[in-house]
């Protein structure tokens, strides 16, 4: 075996892409020492993408003090790479449902104000392409306060400017975008957008997600109603009809809301990932592929990173070979094309144990090293 490429994701909770990639090449290279191994840090465009894309694309992490979603100070990081012009953002990392407590999520209130002032301040250091998760919010206000971070105000039927958050939606009769940063105007966004919900409606923003953020029944038929208004109100002053994006609705709306006043295009997770790192390139030549995530099941032919990379591999017929912390549906993931898919707890333990960092890292390594044991018997 020449050419081995490790392209896992996270194994969330547990271990880092990288730290996934690193155990699975001590395996490899146990058994064959002089194998070429291609270490890929990926992700699907949720938690760990601004780590993954940064450290692949050799980027830098930088931090900035921005607001969470109730306006209250935080520190949120973002990745810069290819050179210091694009930008990795996770919208999680200010407007994201965990940086809220319990007992205080209310997406009537929560704001992505955070959210635009990092798109802010990576203006401020050149950037003017973004790669964006959206993924974990704990926000439904259509990307209205992301806006306002960047200039944008939105005002009710008397000319009056409105506040933050999603209760504002049904009450925006105008938009007020001349203050908007004129460095916008020569900015791509690429947003990572793994669901189809429309604004709104019942597979909507509101009605699928408002209520994982803290609101009640009543809320949610408000909110929706506010998205719906604010659909109105966005297609009179963009041209753009959010209603038939496809999701639009995702992050609370914030899907649609970057369409609309920054052009963004929506694309699956992964195949942002996978070609922002031009990884049909990396993986040429390769003689195996080994992925994986915390859990394999049948979800993961829903645009998971592994599903991503299978995908890919399967164009130049390279072997892709899966490992995961917990396995279900292994019969279907053969079907998929995972030419193996192999658990890697070697017998029964707690959740807390199957979790531990160096166990779990111990366990990718023996398992790979089994793996590639085998190879090699198979191919005396």
């Amino acid at each position: 075996m020449r050419k081995v490429v490790i392209a896992a994701d996270s194994f969330k909770g547990s271990l880092t892409s990288e730290e996934v990639a690193r155990s699975v090449e001590e395996g490899v290279h146990s058994v064959c020492p002089g194998c070429e191994t291609v270490k890929i840090y990926i992700a699907d465009g949720g938690e760990g993408t601004t780590e993954a894309l940064t450290r692949t694309l050799g980027g830098k992490i930088v931090e900035a003090t921005v607001h969470d979603p109730l306006m209250r100070p935080v520190k949120a990081a973002y990745g810069l790479v290819e050179g210091g012009g694009t930008a990795v953002i996770e919208m999680a990392s200010a407007s994201g449902l965990p940086l809220v407590e319990p007992e205080l999520r209310n997406p009537m209130k929560t704001t992505t104000y955070g959210t635009g002032e990092l798109i802010r301040d990576a203006l401020s250091r050149g950037c003017r392409r973004f790669l964006v998760g959206i993924g974990g919010s704990a926000t439904n206000d259509a990307g209205t306060g992301m806006l306002q971070a960047l200039g944008y105000r939105f005002l009710d039927a008397a000319g009056k400017e409105l506040g933050h958050g999603g209760e504002i939606l049904s009450r925006i009769a105008a938009v007020d975008d001349t203050g908007a940063l004129p460095e916008l105007a020569g900015c791509e966004f690429v947003v990572a957008c793994d669901v189809t919900n429309p604004f709104s409606g019942p597979t909507g923003a509101a009605c699928v997600f408002a209520p994982q953020k803290g609101a009640d029944a009543a809320m949610v038929r408000e909110l929706d109603e506010g998205l719906k208004s604010f659909a109105k109100v966005i297609r009179t002053h963009t041209g753009t009809d959010v209603e038939r994006q496809a999701g639009s609705g995702a992050a609370g709306g914030l899907g649609g809301g970057l369409v609309a006043f920054l052009g963004a295009t929506l694309a699956s997770g992964i195949d942002m990932v996978l070609e922002a790192i031009g990884f049909d390139e990396l993986i040429r030549g390769a003689d195996l592929i080994v992925t994986g995530e915390g859990k394999l099941d049948g979800q993961t032919a829903m645009g998971k990173a592994p599903r991503g990379v299978l995908d890919a591999a399967r164009k130049q017929r390279i072997p892709v070979v899966a490992v995961g912390g917990a396995v279900e549906s292994v019969g279907e993931l053969n079907r998929q094309g995972f030419a193996a898919v192999f658990p890697i707890l070697p017998g029964p333990a707690t959740l807390e144990r199957a979790m531990e960092n160096g166990y779990a890292r111990s366990n990718v390594r023996r398992t790979v090293e089994q793996l590639i044991r085998t190879i090699h018997l198979i191919n005396r």
